[in-house]
């Protein structure tokens, strides 16, 4: 199972991160939000990174052409789009950027919110499920409800986020079956400012997770 933790700013941050073992690393690319990076600053962050490390971009209702700016001056490797980005919008965006793996956010209020997924089919490479806030796109620290999502199998790889941290983890991953975990407020000390020793937690309960499922008949 994959780790990504999100809402990076600091760039020694983000290599120390990379470095105890997560898969990707995400970086807010909206204006006004408390965890935003602008394009300078996220070049100088991506450009100390080790090989290897996805490099996310969370976008929520931009313009192509400010995303395609974005990606082509940073060196991001992947998109998260959070807003109400349609299928055909990540079509055209797909064409604009080949290569660029898009991840699709839908903010779950309850178990209908997940029809909201079956037209993103074969426009995205994945989805992530987050849990709704009336005001915030993401990192609010609400959780899903798990048990909604416990045959949930959309048919693309999908990301489990909202409110995950190293003291529900185990719960949630006895319930769900993602692959992949997010977390941003979960492991932070204040808003872009990450505990390190809570990530190196949830990354050793992800290993145990595996061992224990490795074991299982």
């Amino acid at each position: 199972m994959r780790v990504k933790i999100c809402g990076l700013m600091h760039p020694e941050q983000a290599q120390a991160i990379a470095r105890i073992g997560v898969h990707g690393l995400g970086f807010i690319c909206v204006p006004g939000t408390a965890r935003y990076v602008d394009n300078m600053h996220l070049r100088g962050i991506i450009a100390q990174l080790p090989p290897f490390v996805e490099r996310v971009g969370v976008f929520a209702d931009a313009d192509i052409e400010t995303i395609y700016e974005t990606v082509t001056t940073t060196g991001l490797s992947a998109l998260q789009l959070h807003g109400r980005e349609s299928p055909e919008f990540c079509a055209a965006l797909a064409q604009r950027l080949p290569g660029i793996a898009l991840i699709k956010a839908i903010r779950i209020r309850g178990v209908e919110d997940l029809n909201q997924l079956q037209p993103y089919q074969g426009y995205v490479q994945a989805v992530l499920l987050d849990a709704y806030h009336p005001d915030q796109l993401g990192g609010t620290g609400r959780t899903i409800a798990w048990e909604w999502l416990k045959d949930f199998r959309p048919g693309l790889p999908w990301i489990l986020a909202g409110g995950l941290k190293p003291e529900n983890l185990d719960e949630a991953l006895s319930v769900v079956q993602p692959d992949a975990i997010d977390l941003s407020s979960g492991v932070e000390n204040r808003p872009g400012d990450k505990d390190l020793g809570r990530v190196a937690q949830v990354v050793r309960i992800l290993q145990n997770h595996e061992r224990k499922q490795a074991r299982t008949p």
